[in-house]
């Protein structure tokens, strides 16, 4: 089955150089563009979207806030927001972690680097490398954004295991790793983490990670 795209951008030449990238992949499926946020959130429940590849700057309706609107929608829940950023910006790239993005590219992305990035949107995991995370965590702490970011929630009631688990996430390892450095299977992390997600009301990993370094679970060494 593949997976159904929505692409999000106000400039028509964008969304049409995004697509021609995509079309020929067999996996994936550009089913909807949006010019704005407001068109996003509609064609998102309309169509039945997978992942939406969302540009923050857009008329009536920014990225930001259609992508929470998205992640807070109950009938939008499996739906994965992937934002478009020149990297410059890492306040709006927080906020939008924040928001509910399941991760962020620069909009001169490769075309292998875009295909990858959808997939691995698509199957649940977050687009965080290690290098990026530190580098938007590192501003984030150093250049704290007033009255945009939530407090982070306890984390009291994780288990010393599902603790381990969240740290090696924020360090930006995958699941297979994870699984390699705590000799457990790759089926054990998942369950870990989706207990860890339910506990602290994250929706992905990309929350995760913000949120262990927003409680001081983790420090930028």
């Amino acid at each position: 089955m593949s997976v159904r795209l929505l692409l999000a951008d106000d400039q028509t030449l964008i969304r049409a150089g995004f697509r021609m990238f995509v079309d020929p992949e067999p996996d994936i499926e550009v089913v909807a563009e949006a010019a704005n946020g407001r068109e996003a959130v509609e064609l998102a429940r309309s169509e039945l979207i997978d992942v939406v590849l969302m540009d923050l700057r857009m008329p009536e309706m920014d990225g930001l806030e259609a992508t929470r609107q998205i992640s807070q929608a109950k009938d939008l829940n499996g739906v994965k927001v992937l934002v478009l950023t020149t990297f410059e910006d890492d306040d709006n790239v927080l906020r939008a972690l924040r928001a509910g993005a399941s991760g962020f590219l620069g909009k001169h992305v490769e075309p292998a680097e875009l295909l990858h990035a959808i997939r691995v949107v698509a199957a649940g995991e977050s687009l965080l490398s290690p290098a990026a995370t530190k580098g938007l965590i590192s501003h984030f702490l150093n250049q704290p954004v007033a009255g945009t970011l939530p407090p982070a929630p306890e984390l009291n009631g994780l288990t010393a295991r599902e603790r381990e688990v969240l740290v090696l996430v924020a360090q930006g390892l995958s699941n297979d790793e994870i699984a390699g450095r705590l000799y457990l299977s790759p089926l054990t992390v998942k369950s870990h983490l989706a207990r860890v997600m339910s506990k602290i009301g994250a929706r992905d990993r990309a929350q995760l990670v913000v949120i262990a370094y927003q409680s001081g679970l983790v420090t930028v060494s």
